[in-house]
């Protein structure tokens, strides 16, 4: 049994888990042009070594990240999305109702 450590939870078995992608920094939505925007969603850089990387916890919902060798598949640490974001983006009031 493989074990994954979620910051939330604990070790737990990978089973638990679902993969996120590559963590890409965000371009920054009020001036972020469409290829730009494109690249971010679609492209992956796919290298070999060690990548950051999306993890959810699929019981409580929890997305995290890790660092893993690609190489050996070893994951060196998990850390929560916190330690990297201290922000909201806020996409603007797309609901039409006025509230935010």
């Amino acid at each position: 049994m493989r074990i994954l450590n979620c910051p939330l939870n604990g070790e737990r078995n990978i089973a638990e888990f679902s993969y996120g992608g590559e963590f890409h920094r965000m371009p920054e939505p009020s001036n972020c042009e469409s290829a730009s925007w494109a690249e971010y969603v679609f492209f992956h850089d796919n290298e070999a070594g060690i990548v950051t990387e999306w993890w959810y916890h699929n019981a409580t919902s929890y997305w995290f990240l890790a660092e893993r060798n690609t190489i050996t598949d070893e994951i060196i640490r998990t850390f929560p999305a916190s330690d990297i974001f201290s922000d909201r983006v806020d996409f603007g009031d797309d609901t039409g109702s006025g509230t935010k």
